[in-house]
Parts: structure tokens; C-alpha cells; sequence
């Protein structure tokens, strides 16, 4: 099912790209706003490791540094079967984790020292084996063709901004031509949003079958997420939805969880507590 909602959203996407592209710039347009928005996002694609490390502050460690951690990890990536990760830590006070990078092969699983204080071991394995999901499911490679579809929309809009949009054209309507070009970047920055929630709910379902302890995770999730509302972390708003919850502590209500880039924790708990009954 959650297969099905991510190829929905993405068909959302989709269309929403050629509708506009065709009403505004025609293809050549559309072309021409997609490859500006795919050289943009995947340049960041391939630098993601760096990058990301280098937002939070997180430095890598060696199993001679970190030998639970690392054992840890080793031992989870071998139940998931995926190549050994780069192993991180960040120096933050806040408990969580992320992972990054643009395939199993070049990927890297960071914690951060906070976590390490809180959680029990139980717990951190549910929390590894989430982010390890992340890498077995390809998230990051997903992500950013959202990203670039979204990007490739924004572009668009501002091109029929900056030039008069479809005004020109018989029948055509310029106030709709407004909304379009107003609404579309706004809706595809939502359904990017909501393939993220999507994300994020899979990779719980995953990173539990490969712990094994759903309700660990469930008690993690709990626990970083009352943690973010006490705790700051000084991170970039771009780098903040990769970690497992967001650091800024911006999960909305009502309208406001439909700009959030993960799902209600309370949410994720419940499928997790599902899962576990199930078993």
C-alpha cells in the first residue's frame, strides 16, 4: 500500500509537470526547467555524504573509536544485506540519526551523541535499522526525483511569471494563468512532502523486520520526539528532514502537517504497535 500511495504521488507529480510545462512553455519549456532542476538536485545527489555530514557537524568514526556502535551497525547491515555503511557521529546534544548517500555502496549511518545517552540498546537498533531501510529502499535516490520533478515545476512557474506565461494565446485566461503559476510550485512542494511521510513510514515497517523489535523502535521514536521539543539543534531547515525525527521540532496539526516531511510520530507508533500484534 505504501508502494501504491508513493506511484500516486509521483503520477501527481508527473502531471502536474507536463500540465504546466505544456501551458506555459510548451515542451521545449518543460524540458528546459526539468534539466536546470535535475543538474541542481543531483549534483547534490552525488555530494549528498559530505554535505549532509558537514551540516550537522558529524565526523567519521573507526571500530577502533566506536566499537559497540560500529558492531552494532555491522551486525544490523548484515541482516539487511547491505554493504558495510559509513559509520558517523554528530556532536549534538539532541538524540537522533540519519542516513545519506546516493547508493548502498556509498552510503553513511550517523548518530548522534545525544542518542547514544537516551535510548536503551534495544532501542538504537531499532533506530539503526531504520536508517539502514532508508539505504536498502533507495530513499535517497527517490527523494531526489521528487526533488527535481518539484524543482522542474518551480522553475516553470517562474519562467510564465517572468515572460507573461500562456497570456498571449488564444483563449487563454491570465488570472488562471496566475493561480497556475502561484498554486502548482505549492502543490508539487506538497506532494514532495507527502512521498516523504510515505518514505518514512516504510522505512519503519522495514528497519523493524530487520531488528526484529518493532516496539524498540516505537519506544525510540517516542523518546526522540519529546527530546526535539526540549532540545535544539542547530542544523540547516535542508538537511533537517533526513533525520529519523525532524530536529526542528516542526510537526504541525491539522493543515500545517501537510508542509511537515514526516508523519505524526504518534502515527508511526500506532502502525509500529500494529505490526508487532501482527507477529
Amino acid at each position: 500500500m505504501n508502494s501504491v500511495k508513493v506511484f500516486v504521488l509521483m503520477a501527481g507529480l508527473t502531471a502536474l509537470l507536463v500540465g504546466l510545462g505544456g501551458s506555459f512553455g510548451g515542451q521545449g519549456g518543460m524540458i528546459t526547467a526539468f534539466v536546470l532542476a535535475a543538474a541542481m538536485n543531483f549534483a547534490m545527489y552525488w555530494g549528498s555524504s559530505k554535505m549532509v555530514l558537514r551540516a550537522y557537524g558529524a565526523r567519521v568514526v573507526t571500530p577502533a573509536e566506536a566499537p559497540e556502535l560500529y558492531a552494532m551497525v555491522d551486525r544490523l547491515r548484515q541482516r539487511a544485506g547491505l554493504p558495510m555503511p559509513t559509520v558517523a557521529v554528530a556532536p549534538h546534544d539532541q538524540p537522533n540519526a540519519f542516513a545519506t548517500g546516493r547508493n548502498p555502496e556509498n552510503s553513511v549511518v550517523c548518530v548522534t551523541e545525544g542518542i547514544m545517552r537516551l535510548v536503551s540498546r534495544e532501542e538504537l537498533e531499532g533506530v539503526i535499522a531504520h536508517e539502514l531501510a532508508h539505504i536498502k529502499n533507495r530513499d535517497m535516490l527517490l527523494q531526489t526525483i521528487a526533488a527535481t520533478m518539484a524543482g522542474a515545476i518551480t522553475n516553470i512557474a517562474h519562467f510564465g511569471w517572468l515572460f507573461g506565461g500562456s497570456s498571449d494565446e488564444e483563449g487563454s485566461n491570465p488570472i488562471v494563468g496566475l493561480a497556475m503559476m502561484i498554486l502548482a510550485p505549492i502543490g508539487a512542494m506538497l506532494i514532495q512532502f507527502a512521498i516523504s511521510r510515505q518514505r518514512e513510514f516504510k522505512a519503519d515497517a522495514v528497519g523493524a523486520e530487520i531488528s526484529g523489535r518493532p516496539l524498540a523502535l516505537a519506544g525510540a521514536l517516542t523518546k526522540l520526539d519529546m527530546a526535539a521539543h526540549r532540545i535544539p539543534m542547530h542544523v540547516t531547515a535542508a538537511a533537517a528532514p533526513l533525520a529519523i525525527v525532524n530536529p526542528l521540532a516542526a510537526f504541525g496539526r491539522g493543515v500545517g502537517r501537510l508542509f511537515s516531511t514526516h508523519p505524526p510520530t504518534e502515527e508511526r507508533v500506532a502502525a509500529l504497535q500494529r505490526l508487532a500484534a501482527a507477529a
